[in-house]
Protein backbone atom coordinates (compact mmCIF):
# COMPACT_ATOMS: atom_id res chain seq x y z
CA UNK A 1 0.00 0.00 0.00
CA UNK A 2 1.22 3.47 -1.33
CA UNK A 3 2.08 5.78 1.78
CA UNK A 4 2.51 8.94 0.44
CA UNK A 5 3.33 11.99 3.07
CA UNK A 6 1.10 15.27 3.08
CA UNK A 7 2.41 18.61 3.06
CA UNK A 8 1.68 18.64 6.82
CA UNK A 9 3.69 15.53 7.37
CA UNK A 10 0.45 13.10 7.79
CA UNK A 11 0.32 9.52 5.40
CA UNK A 12 -2.56 9.44 3.27
CA UNK A 13 -3.85 6.51 5.97
CA UNK A 14 -3.52 9.28 8.48
CA UNK A 15 -5.44 11.71 6.97
CA UNK A 16 -8.58 9.81 5.80
CA UNK A 17 -8.88 7.77 9.05
CA UNK A 18 -9.05 11.52 10.99
CA UNK A 19 -11.38 12.59 8.14
CA UNK A 20 -13.63 9.58 8.57
CA UNK A 21 -13.44 9.98 11.60
CA UNK A 22 -14.75 13.76 11.94
CA UNK A 23 -17.52 12.76 8.97
CA UNK A 24 -16.17 14.41 6.64
CA UNK A 25 -16.67 12.05 4.05
CA UNK A 26 -20.27 10.52 2.42
CA UNK A 27 -21.63 7.54 1.74
CA UNK A 28 -22.68 7.98 -1.63
CA UNK A 29 -25.53 5.41 -3.24
CA UNK A 30 -28.30 5.78 -5.72
CA UNK A 31 -30.22 8.50 -4.90
CA UNK A 32 -29.46 9.90 -1.31
CA UNK A 33 -26.19 10.60 0.78
CA UNK A 34 -26.09 9.84 4.31
CA UNK A 35 -23.27 10.84 6.85
CA UNK A 36 -20.97 7.86 7.93
CA UNK A 37 -21.09 8.31 12.12
CA UNK A 38 -24.55 10.57 12.23
CA UNK A 39 -28.10 9.73 11.87
CA UNK A 40 -29.01 11.53 8.88
CA UNK A 41 -29.83 11.26 5.40
CA UNK A 42 -30.56 13.24 2.14
CA UNK A 43 -32.23 12.15 -0.85
CA UNK A 44 -32.41 13.46 -3.96
CA UNK A 45 -34.86 14.55 -6.88
CA UNK A 46 -33.01 15.77 -9.90
CA UNK A 47 -29.08 15.97 -8.62
CA UNK A 48 -26.47 13.05 -9.31
CA UNK A 49 -25.50 11.97 -5.74
CA UNK A 50 -21.86 12.91 -6.80
CA UNK A 51 -23.05 16.74 -7.81
CA UNK A 52 -24.68 16.76 -4.37
CA UNK A 53 -21.81 15.83 -2.28
CA UNK A 54 -19.83 18.35 -4.12
CA UNK A 55 -22.37 21.52 -3.72
CA UNK A 56 -22.43 20.44 0.03
CA UNK A 57 -19.18 20.37 0.27
CA UNK A 58 -18.74 24.07 -1.97
CA UNK A 59 -21.09 25.06 0.88
CA UNK A 60 -18.88 24.18 4.07
CA UNK A 61 -15.87 25.70 2.28
CA UNK A 62 -17.85 29.17 0.80
CA UNK A 63 -19.69 29.49 4.32
CA UNK A 64 -17.34 27.43 7.28
CA UNK A 65 -18.43 26.82 10.50
CA UNK A 66 -17.06 24.06 12.93
CA UNK A 67 -19.73 23.57 15.16
CA UNK A 68 -22.10 23.45 12.37
CA UNK A 69 -23.08 19.44 11.24
CA UNK A 70 -22.99 18.88 6.97
CA UNK A 71 -26.83 17.65 7.38
CA UNK A 72 -27.62 21.72 7.74
CA UNK A 73 -25.24 22.29 4.75
CA UNK A 74 -26.87 19.55 3.09
CA UNK A 75 -30.26 21.30 3.70
CA UNK A 76 -29.21 24.23 2.61
CA UNK A 77 -28.21 23.03 -0.79
CA UNK A 78 -31.50 21.08 -1.06
CA UNK A 79 -32.74 23.85 -3.07
CA UNK A 80 -30.81 23.32 -5.84
CA UNK A 81 -32.40 19.88 -6.16
CA UNK A 82 -34.62 20.48 -8.65
CA UNK A 83 -36.37 19.32 -12.08
CA UNK A 84 -36.08 23.05 -13.35
CA UNK A 85 -32.36 24.22 -12.05
CA UNK A 86 -30.44 20.59 -12.11
CA UNK A 87 -29.03 21.01 -15.52
CA UNK A 88 -27.62 24.53 -14.81
CA UNK A 89 -26.01 23.14 -11.45
CA UNK A 90 -24.25 20.17 -12.53
CA UNK A 91 -23.11 21.85 -15.53
CA UNK A 92 -21.78 24.39 -12.51
CA UNK A 93 -20.41 21.23 -10.51
CA UNK A 94 -18.49 20.02 -13.99
CA UNK A 95 -16.90 23.61 -14.49
CA UNK A 96 -16.11 23.06 -10.67
CA UNK A 97 -14.50 19.81 -11.09
CA UNK A 98 -12.64 21.21 -14.49
CA UNK A 99 -10.94 23.81 -12.16
CA UNK A 100 -9.70 21.31 -9.77
CA UNK A 101 -8.05 19.32 -12.30
CA UNK A 102 -6.33 22.14 -13.51
CA UNK A 103 -4.98 23.26 -10.43
CA UNK A 104 -3.77 19.40 -10.50
CA UNK A 105 -6.41 17.67 -8.03
CA UNK A 106 -8.44 14.68 -9.34
CA UNK A 107 -11.60 16.72 -8.43
CA UNK A 108 -13.52 18.99 -6.32
CA UNK A 109 -14.55 16.73 -3.82
CA UNK A 110 -11.25 14.88 -3.89
CA UNK A 111 -9.32 17.94 -2.78
CA UNK A 112 -8.58 16.92 0.69
CA UNK A 113 -7.13 20.46 1.78
CA UNK A 114 -9.72 23.33 2.47
CA UNK A 115 -7.05 25.80 1.27
CA UNK A 116 -6.57 23.98 -1.98
CA UNK A 117 -10.02 24.27 -2.30
CA UNK A 118 -10.59 27.27 -1.22
CA UNK A 119 -8.11 28.54 -4.36
CA UNK A 120 -10.12 26.53 -6.46
CA UNK A 121 -13.25 28.32 -5.44
CA UNK A 122 -11.21 32.02 -5.91
CA UNK A 123 -10.97 31.26 -9.03
CA UNK A 124 -14.60 30.62 -9.69
CA UNK A 125 -15.98 33.42 -7.55
CA UNK A 126 -16.70 35.66 -10.42
CA UNK A 127 -18.95 33.20 -12.49
CA UNK A 128 -22.80 33.32 -12.56
CA UNK A 129 -22.69 29.55 -10.70
CA UNK A 130 -21.00 30.85 -7.86
CA UNK A 131 -22.75 33.88 -7.19
CA UNK A 132 -25.58 31.71 -7.37
CA UNK A 133 -24.58 29.67 -4.72
CA UNK A 134 -23.70 31.69 -2.36
CA UNK A 135 -26.26 33.98 -2.46
CA UNK A 136 -28.64 31.10 -1.99
CA UNK A 137 -26.56 29.78 1.01
CA UNK A 138 -27.43 32.78 2.92
CA UNK A 139 -31.24 32.05 3.13
CA UNK A 140 -30.38 28.30 2.67
CA UNK A 141 -28.23 27.59 5.67
CA UNK A 142 -28.72 30.79 8.47
CA UNK A 143 -32.67 30.81 8.23
CA UNK A 144 -32.43 27.30 9.74
CA UNK A 145 -33.98 27.61 13.46
CA UNK A 146 -32.08 24.34 14.07
CA UNK A 147 -28.66 26.24 14.23
CA UNK A 148 -29.44 29.91 15.70
CA UNK A 149 -28.57 28.08 18.77
CA UNK A 150 -25.45 27.90 17.75
CA UNK A 151 -24.38 31.33 17.03
CA UNK A 152 -26.56 32.76 19.78
CA UNK A 153 -29.19 34.11 17.79
CA UNK A 154 -32.78 33.65 19.74
CA UNK A 155 -34.40 34.45 16.91
CA UNK A 156 -37.16 37.23 15.49
CA UNK A 157 -38.30 39.38 18.82
CA UNK A 158 -41.70 40.67 17.35
CA UNK A 159 -43.69 38.18 18.58
CA UNK A 160 -42.18 38.42 21.76
CA UNK A 161 -42.76 42.08 22.29
CA UNK A 162 -39.24 43.26 20.58
CA UNK A 163 -35.81 43.50 22.11
CA UNK A 164 -36.80 46.72 24.57
CA UNK A 165 -37.22 44.31 27.17
CA UNK A 166 -36.03 41.25 26.66
CA UNK A 167 -32.03 42.56 26.99
CA UNK A 168 -31.64 44.71 24.68
CA UNK A 169 -29.74 46.94 27.22
CA UNK A 170 -27.99 44.15 28.99
CA UNK A 171 -24.68 44.95 27.88
CA UNK A 172 -21.93 43.55 29.84
CA UNK A 173 -19.34 43.10 27.33
CA UNK A 174 -18.25 46.97 27.46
Amino acid sequence: METTTSPKGMTRRQLLSRATAAGATFVVGAGFIAAPDAAWAVEMKALSPETFATLTQMARDIYPHDKVADEYYATAVQMYDTNEGAEGIEAGIAALNEAAREAGFDSYLGTLWEADRVKILRSMEDTDFFQQIRSGLVTGLYNQKAIWPIFGYEGESYSQGGYINRGFDDINWL
